[in-house]
């Protein structure tokens, strides 16, 4: 058995995969609410994304796990601009973009918001104080 070397450590994320129970609706969510680029479907009930370099895998085959998925949470420069879009768009958030802590050099501000599963997204946003 080989061992890795001490300086190793795991790089970005590759893929996320989230159970879904209708793949149709899932990708028409994905790809028309979020406006996330789809790559392609497989069978038997996969759906895959871009997101900025990180594969989004929409999962039919583990439907019995719909709605109990990860939390994905998206990076925007904006939340109060992407919240108002995706409102828009029919996307329903669970309350308002609000801070979640201050860090010495930043505010972290979240909205969270579902799927048509149930699946929990969020909108995150580091905002910096403006100079």
């Amino acid at each position: 058995m080989t061992t890795a070397p001490a300086a190793f450590g795991l790089g970005p994320i590759g893929q996320i995969a989230m159970p879904v129970a209708d793949i149709d609706r899932a990708v028409a969510f994905y790809r028309d609410a979020l406006r996330m680029r789809f790559l392609f479907q497989a069978p038997p009930g996969l759906a895959f994304f871009d997101c900025a370099g990180v594969r989004l895998m929409l999962d039919l085959p583990a439907k019995a796990q719909a709605g109990q998925g990860s939390v994905v949470y998206y990076r925007v420069d904006d939340i109060q601009a992407a919240f108002t879009t995706l409102q828009g768009r029919g996307v329903v958030f669970e309350g308002q973009p609000h801070l979640i802590a201050r860090m010495p050099d930043h505010e972290l501000w979240m909205a969270f918001f579902r799927d048509p599963d149930r699946n929990l997204l969020a909108l995150m946003s580091e905002v910096r104080p403006q100079p």
